[in-house]
């Protein structure tokens, strides 16, 4: 029996709509796209599914209304030009973080073989991205928690890219210390949001929490990345690390204050707040 997709899709946007998902729409015709084999764009062409696939749709819906992530559903998210594979104990790379990605693509353009490190990887997402818009960068990605190592190792075999996975932890001082002093490029997504602070379903129920929060003011994690970024950068290597939107005056703060960076500037993303903040490493 066949069942026509229009009024599944109706549907579907009422429910995520009713409960509270952002963007209703959005994510019914993704999910539908997903169940169907087809891109979003595609999916005009669809006029009827079967049974079968109609059943699977309005459960993926269902699943989505209970605030289950979108991109755990559909197996994967995007970061710039590359597509990851998350789910359950990894951070979803969010797309404000392509901003940062831009910025760190952009710093190094002149830079022939740059060298770039990738702190607080995660899903890999990050590292992937830049070395497959620079395919002669050399790219190191750390992550210290188990379950998200595993994630990145598995997203960096499935991509022909020069990416080097490392378990470690930023709070270590001798971290990559074989690379001190040459990288030409540190970036960082890391755990950033105050303790406390309340947060959507999706994070609060799905997203790790040692991915999410950075102790009570947010910024534990983003001192030892400062730290870390000034012994591992080459004079004049560029830092990009992404922050809570109340860290807009804190976190360049921090960067002055280590007395081992200029060039100190905060940026917004598309939506307006304080989401990044970049320097370059100052000359010894």
């Amino acid at each position: 029996m066949k069942h026509p997709l229009r009024p599944i899709l109706r549907e579907a946007e009422r429910v995520l709509g009713a409960a509270g998902v952002a963007s209703p729409r959005v994510d019914a015709e993704l999910l539908a796209a997903h169940v169907l084999g087809v891109t979003r764009t595609e999916l005009a062409l669809v006029t009827e599914v079967d049974e079968e696939r109609a059943r699977r749709i309005r459960d993926l819906v269902a699943r989505r209304a209970a605030r289950e992530p979108l991109q755990h559903l559909i197996g994967t998210a995007v970061l710039g030009p590359v597509e990851v594979m998350v789910g359950p104990g990894v951070f979803v790379p969010r797309p404000e973080t392509e901003l940062l990605l831009e910025w760190g693509l952009a710093a190094i353009k002149p830079v022939a073989s740059p060298l770039v490190v990738d702190l607080c990887t995660g899903s890999g997402a990050l590292a992937l991205a830049v070395a497959e818009s620079r395919p002669d960068a050399a790219v190191h990605a750390v992550e210290a928690d188990p379950a998200a190592l595993e994630w990145a190792r598995r997203n960096i075999a499935r991509h022909d890219v020069r990416v080097t996975l490392h378990a470690g932890d930023v709070h270590d001082p001798g971290l990559l210390r074989e690379l001190a002093g040459r990288v030409d490029l540190v970036l960082c997504n890391p755990p950033y949001v105050p303790d406390g602070t309340p947060v959507p379903p999706e994070v609060a129920d799905w997203d790790p929490p040692g991915a999410v929060f950075g102790g009570a003011d947010g910024l534990a994690v983003i001192r030892s990345v400062i730290a870390r970024a000034a012994e591992l950068l080459r004079d004049g290597g560029y830092l990009a690390v992404e922050h809570d939107d109340t860290h807009a005056e804190a976190v360049p703060a921090l960067l002055r204050a280590s007395g081992r960076f200029r060039d100190v500037e905060d940026h917004r993303d598309l939506a307006g707040r304080p989401r990044f903040a970049t320097a370059r490493r100052a000359v010894t």
